[in-house]
C-alpha cells in the first residue's frame, strides 16, 4: 500500500508551506500532491514556484509528484491559470475539474481524477479512462461497498481497473461553493476577504446550538467537523483494492500521522480504536465512529 500525501487544503504562508514540505520530505511518503485546489486568490505560491518546489522536492525525495488543479472554475483568469498548469510538461496532474480533464485529455496526458469529480459508477470510471486516468480517488462519502461494486462493474465492462486511492485521514472536503464562508463570518465581502483564511491554518469551526462541531469552513469549502481517520481499517483497505491512503496535510502533528500509517502498512498491528471519523467508509453517516455507535 502507498502513502500519499494530498494537497495543502488551507491557506498557509510561503514559510509554513516550505518547512511543512521541507519536513514531508524526509518522511516515507509516496506521493506528494502539490498546489492549491480551494481559491485562485490563495497565492502564497505562484505555479512557477509551485514547479520549482516540485523538482526539489523529486531531488530529494523517491515520491512521484503530482500538481493539483484548482476545484471551482469561476473566471477566464482561473482557467488560463488551468491550462498553463495541465502544459505545465514535467508533472502528473490530479484533474479536480472536468475542464482540467478536457485539457489534459486534448492533449494526450495521464491524469489523477481527483475527488470532486464525483464519479460514482463504472460508466463514468471507463470514461475517464478513455481520457487518460491512470489513478481514481472517490468521492470521499463512497463506502467500501461501493467502491467495491464501482470496480467489479468496471471489470465487468472488460476495462483495466486504475489505481485507486482512499481519503484516509484529514477533514473530509464535503462541498464548494461561490461564496466564501470564511470571509463572511468575518463580515467580509468575498471581493475584499483580505485573505482572512490565513488566521485559519486548519479551518474555522462551525458548531451546532449544543456545541458539537459540524463543520470546519475553509474560504468557499464546507469540510467535515472531525478529521476522518481510518488506521484502524487499514485490514479493510487493504481489502479493497485500494492501492494508496491519502493522508491530508493538517498544520500540526502530520510527520506523526504519516509514521503511524507506515508502520501498521509495515506490518505493525492496527490500533482498535483511533480519534477522529470514519462512518463513510462503513456506509453510515460520515461523522460517526461507527466503532463507538455499535454498527459494526
Amino acid at each position: 500500500m502507498k502513502l500519499s500525501l494530498g494537497p495543502v487544503l488551507f491557506y498557509w504562508d510561503k514559510a509554513q508551506l516550505g518547512n511543512f514540505y521541507a519536513e514531508m520530505s524526509a518522511l516515507p511518503l509516496d506521493v506528494i500532491y502539490l498546489g492549491e485546489t480551494v481559491c485562485s486568490k490563495r497565492r502564497a505560491f505562484s505555479l512557477d514556484q509551485w514547479l520549482g518546489l516540485g523538482r526539489e522536492l523529486q531531488a530529494c525525495s523517491q515520491a512521484q509528484i503530482v500538481l493539483s488543479s484548482l476545484t471551482l472554475i469561476e473566471a477566464a483568469s482561473e482557467l488560463s491559470s488551468l491550462r498553463r498548469l495541465c502544459d505545465n510538461g514535467q508533472l502528473l496532474v490530479e484533474a479536480n475539474d472536468m475542464g482540467a480533464v478536457q485539457f489534459l485529455a486534448e492533449r494526450k496526458l495521464p491524469f489523477v481524477g481527483g475527488p470532486a469529480l464525483n464519479l460514482y459508477n463504472g460508466h463514468a470510471l471507463g470514461q475517464l479512462l478513455d481520457s487518460g486516468m491512470i489513478r481514481w480517488v472517490p468521492p470521499v462519502e463512497c463506502s467500501a461497498a461501493l467502491i467495491g461494486d464501482v470496480l467489479e462493474q468496471v471489470r465487468e465492462l472488460d476495462r483495466e481497473v486504475p489505481e485507486v486511492e482512499i481519503f484516509a485521514y484529514g477533514h473530509l472536503p464535503l462541498a464548494y461553493s461561490a461564496r466564501c464562508f470564511t470571509a463572511r463570518a468575518e463580515n467580509r465581502p468575498k471581493d475584499d476577504c483580505q485573505f482572512c483564511c490565513i488566521n485559519y491554518p486548519d479551518g474555522l469551526a462551525l458548531s451546532s446550538q449544543e456545541g458539537q462541531q459540524l463543520f470546519t469552513l475553509n474560504g468557499i469549502q464546507t469540510m467535515s467537523g472531525e478529521v476522518t481517520n481510518l488506521l484502524a481499517d487499514y485490514p479493510a483497505l487493504m481489502a479493497s483494492g485500494a492501492n494508496v491512503l491519502r493522508l491530508s496535510p493538517r498544520a500540526q502533528g502530520m510527520a506523526e500521522v504519516v509514521r503511524a500509517f507506515d508502520k501498521v502498512r509495515q506490518g505493525e498491528a492496527p490500533p482498535l480504536f483511533v480519534d477522529g471519523c470514519n462512518g463513510y467508509w462503513h456506509g453510515h453517516a460520515g461523522m460517526l465512529k461507527v466503532e463507538e455507535a455499535g454498527l459494526c
